[in-house]
């Protein structure tokens, strides 16, 4: 297919670069505009001091999506990933022994011998209820336009209904439906941190999740860090002869009837175009650029947002060999956090909290014989939390929980600090009160219920990113590529 129209996209996260990858082969003419000085959106890096850091994601799942991709476009794998075994340690305040957190079912078992009876048997169990789950609704539901709400209803109509249970259920109360132990249930329940939620607030339906990373595929690590799929992704749209503008951030827009004009810039500049693509939030474009009541501000704070995150990132003068590559430190007030999270900033003195020790394998990250440590918080974002004086605070005391867990007090060997709150990721990236992964995956804010990647009033205007379809995660921006595609596409023919 040969198409000459001019495609301009707004912004450069994941989903934006798939899809102007995906038309730019196609011979759509594709420029980018993005806020931030780089490419990548919440995907990004930065390097001090000799030390690179993945700001944002630091593994991936379903690389058949990427995969997928690669192959509808016709051109080869553009970066390097492997797989992690294991898929990250699990740290229990007061408890010296960690986790180590496999998709071998039976190195896992042994874990748990005298914790959680009948381990294995209960969990393969649970895993084939997650994978009927992943089976019945991913084609269904996830990887499909919807075109009304009706039609919507419609392709839900096709999911076995036997799974109509667990939409009455929470994530937390589906694993304590298959487990006994804190332990079990606390591991087991993690994943669904990874939708910006708590698993006392994320719907059953998305223990799916759960055979993603322990059956379907695992995680991965990209050679190189993260930022590698940005940069290799950068480098084909270059080669397919795309712009780039950085900097460059959109206020306004024009317009004639049904069909938006042109986007204008902070500088006043006019971004004209035959299409537009918004990379930015779904939600919040529409209210503070176009102008759209349904979301106004006031209707904004009355939407389900994810939890904020508070990152930080330490550079440090030795190697720690006691921290693996992907870790997880959960304190003794797992439900009482997880439950209050969003909206009681007071329990943070206890955190929970994820270390990413990126220079484990990929030594050019790092100063020989250092370490790059990335640290994630979940915290409440600006809706519920409002005053971040006390950010350094909070990440001193993570950093002495930290070297506590380990037996190594890190404070006097860190060379760098640099730290990303709600509020530099609302200023940075635009996202709505430093909500880390835009809109929740609430039942009414999924599938048909989420903003459209198609805009109401401007023909040729389209949405692809974490708060359109089908949601958050790398991977999910990659299908909500293919489905933005396909919007753009069917409008042109």
């Amino acid at each position: 297919m040969k198409n000459n129209k001019q495609v301009l996209i707004v912004g450069t996260g994941l989903g934006g670069l798939s899809t102007g990858l995906r038309l730019a082969k196609q011979g759509y003419h594709v420029k980018f505009v993005e806020k931030y000085h780089k490419a990548g959106g919440r995907l990004n890096q930065i390097s001090k001091d000799g030390f690179t850091f993945d700001i944002g994601p630091s593994f991936f799942s379903m690389p058949y999506e990427f995969e997928e991709m690669m192959n509808d476009c016709g051109i080869e794998m553009p970066f390097k990933f492997v797989e992690l075994d294991p898929l990250y340690t699990v740290n229990f305040k007061g408890n010296p022994n960690k986790f180590y957190i496999h998709k071998d079912i039976d190195k896992m078992a042994e874990q748990f011998e005298g914790i959680e009876s009948n381990f294995k048997e209960k969990f393969n169990k649970y895993l084939k209820k997650c994978e009927e789950i992943y089976n019945d609704t991913i084609d269904i539901v996830i990887k499909q336009n919807f075109n009304s709400i009706p039609d919507y209803v419609r392709s839900l109509m096709n999911v076995n209904p036997k799974h109509l249970n667990i939409l009455l259920k929470s994530f937390w109360q589906q694993v304590n439906k298959y487990f006994e132990s804190k332990e079990a249930r606390q591991i087991i329940s993690l994943i669904a941190f990874f939708l910006g939620r708590t698993p006392f607030d994320t719907n059953a339906v998305y223990t799916l999740l759960s055979h993603i990373e322990f059956t379907r595929t695992g995680y991965y690590n990209v050679e190189n860090g993260m930022y590698t799929i940005v940069e290799s992704l950068v480098d084909k749209l270059k080669e397919l002869n795309c712009d780039f503008h950085y900097s460059t951030e959109i206020i306004d827009y024009e317009s004639n009837r049904d069909k938006l004009t042109g986007l204008i810039d902070k500088h006043g500049k006019v971004w004209t175009s035959d299409i537009f693509v918004i990379n930015a939030d779904a939600a919040l474009f529409r209210g503070s650029v176009l102008n759209r009541t349904k979301y106004n501000d006031k209707n904004l704070s009355k939407m389900n947002w994810t939890m904020g995150y508070l990152c930080f990132y330490l550079g440090i003068d030795t190697k720690l060999e006691q921290v693996e590559h992907h870790n997880y430190f959960l304190g003794d007030n797992y439900e009482d956090y997880s439950k209050h999270i969003m909206k009681n900033p007071g329990i943070l003195e206890k955190p929970y909290y994820y270390v990413n020790a990126i220079s484990k394998h990929n030594s050019n990250c790092a100063p020989e014989n250092c370490e790059a440590l990335f640290f994630v918080c979940p915290v409440p974002n600006l809706i519920y939390k409002t005053d971040w004086s006390d950010k350094d605070d909070i990440i001193d005391s993570i950093i002495e929980d930290f070297s506590s867990r380990i037996n190594f007090k890190i404070k006097d060997h860190i060379i760098t600090r640099l730290s990303f709150g709600p509020k530099e990721w609302r200023d940075n990236f635009n996202l709505y009160q430093g909500s880390g992964l835009g809109l929740s995956h609430h039942m009414l804010q999924i599938g048909a219920l989420r903003p459209r990647n198609y805009d109401e009033k401007f023909k040729n205007c389209f949405y692809v990113g974490a708060s359109t379809v089908p949601g958050a995660g790398l991977p999910m921006s990659v299908i909500s590529s293919k489905l933005a595609e396909e919007r753009v596409n069917n409008y042109c023919q």
